[in-house]
């Protein structure tokens, strides 16, 4: 989805000027001839960048960087002025202005500020989220990429689980988000400010099972040389996510339901329970209701974590949100990886919208990783994702790489290759003097003794052409005679 940029100057011809240049650059354009109108459209949100005029008859630009502030309007403005003094330039700065440029400006100055504001915005966006994420340990919903109607109905149903202490079973496919769906429905919480703690279950050595989620006593088996608090008494007054519970062996299951039940575990060794208030959210990729038929899985215990189901779709079935996914993704990979890639091209989008995602989200995110890495320019192409569009960067064009050092077919190719070679037989650096010699020699060849072209070729003076002539014995009249 392009991006869109607000144009805001009394003068119309200075907005085409503007719209022509940016339309160009693949960007949308909206326009406004006045700070009333502006501000009016900014209300209304969908603007990414403003290209603002300082001078205009009523509200002038200084007045609606004043008015975006109070506002708190998120969005980068670039001012215009006709007069580049610096206390203006300050002024517009110290008012909320990312950048300025003087009018006439040229189109890749204009183009510049604008997409240097928009990795300005979406770096800054970045270190928010990573911020927070760091703060609390989870995102909320408002974060989360949802515009498919699938994802809406989890975030409605997530919303709705928050408000209670209800256990919660989140299910779907792998890759699919169900962690992140957990840490939004605990941010959402009363006890938004209290533990998470996520367990993968499926990660565990099954002797340790016991140990990591109850706890144990010091000296209760071998290589407990101090006491544990399991994961259950690390999340108390918080929540606890048991990621992949069906991989739980089922003797873990008993005491999993116990715990569950009496709201107290009993660590290893321990000669009393202790007691815990956690919120319990799990997930799985499996089919639960499958493996209670099979036997490897509890009735009892899954329809105790099986109260508030919320199911996770899988990317395939929300293709609406793979165009933000991936912005997203290369804003963050831009910021983590110093990058600067913009987005990615259209016909690079329409094959990952139109591609199934077996590894949903977690397969995007990684595939995303790599076209950053690999990109050489502004946007993402096929041939950045080989895996999948099975187009391979064409190399074609690079240059060939250095033969070993020392190598005599470096220094035989290379002499076919130039006819002043730079190396010797032995594939070593020639003098510098050597060289410069046989160069002058080449040139008095090429050009038949035209000395004036000669040194204009060679750029040099013709006195100082003249003189290491005489200093390498060179013969002008033969090549004159040739």
């Amino acid at each position: 989805m392009a991006k869109t940029v607000l144009i805001v100057d009394d003068d119309p011809t200075q907005r085409r000027l503007l719209q022509a240049v940016l339309e160009k650059q693949g960007f949308e354009i909206d326009s406004a001839d006045s700070g009333e109108a502006a501000m009016d459209r900014l209300s209304r949100g969908g603007v990414d960048v403003v290209l603002l005029d300082l001078v205009m008859p009523g509200m002038d630009g200084m007045d609606v960087l004043e008015a975006a502030q109070r506002k708190g309007l998120d969005v980068p403005i670039i001012v215009l002025t006709a007069h580049g003094g610096i206390e203006t330039v300050v002024a517009a700065m110290r008012a909320g202005a990312s950048d300025f440029f003087i009018k006439p400006a040229s189109p890749e100055r204009i183009t510049v500020s604008v997409r240097n504001a928009l990795k300005m915005q979406s770096l800054t966006g970045e270190v928010k989220r990573l911020k927070k994420t760091r703060s609390d340990g989870s995102l909320g919903f408002e974060d989360m990429i949802a515009g498919a109607p699938a994802m809406q109905q989890v975030v409605r149903l997530g919303q709705r689980a928050a408000a209670s202490s209800i256990p919660i079973l989140i299910t779907g496919e792998s890759g699919v988000g169900k962690e992140l769906v957990a840490g939004a429905i605990r941010a959402a919480s009363e006890r938004a400010d209290k533990p998470f703690v996520a367990v993968n279950c499926g990660a565990i050595p099954e002797n340790l099972v016991e140990s990591t989620l109850f706890g144990h006593e010091k000296g209760s088996f071998t290589g407990a040389v101090g006491k544990h608090m399991g994961k259950f008494q690390e999340a108390d007054g918080g929540t606890l996510f048991l990621d992949e519970i069906g991989e739980l062996p089922l003797d873990m299951q008993v005491k999993l339901l116990r715990a569950l039940q009496e709201g107290e575990v009993d660590p290893v060794g321990s000669k009393a329970p202790v007691k815990v208030d956690v919120r319990i959210i799990s997930a799985t990729n499996r089919d639960l209701t499958h493996e209670v038929e099979a036997g490897r899985f509890r009735e009892d215990l899954f329809y105790r974590l099986n109260v508030f189901p919320i199911e996770v779709p899988s990317l395939r079935t929300r293709k609406e949100d793979i165009a933000a996914l991936v912005r997203h993704f290369i804003t963050r990979f831009n910021a983590q990886e110093s990058r600067s890639v913009v987005d990615a091209a259209p016909d690079t989008m329409a094959m990952l919208c139109a591609f199934d995602w077996p590894g949903n989200v977690r397969q995007l995110e990684n595939a995303v990783f790599r076209a950053v890495v690999l990109c050489e320019g502004d946007y993402l192409r096929p041939e950045d994702f080989p895996q999948i569009s099975g187009v391979v960067a064409d190399l074609s064009d690079l240059p060939p790489p250095p033969l070993p050092e020392n190598s005599e077919l470096f220094a035989d190719a290379q002499a076919e290759a130039m006819p002043v070679p730079i190396l010797d037989e032995g594939g070593h650096l020639r003098p510098l003097e050597s060289i410069e010699r046989d160069l002058i020699e080449f040139a008095i060849e090429t050009y038949a003794g035209r000395m004036a072209e000669v040194a204009r070729r060679l750029g040099l003076g013709r006195s100082t052409l003249y003189r290491k002539v005489r200093e390498y014995d060179l013969d002008v009249d033969q090549a004159r005679s040739a």
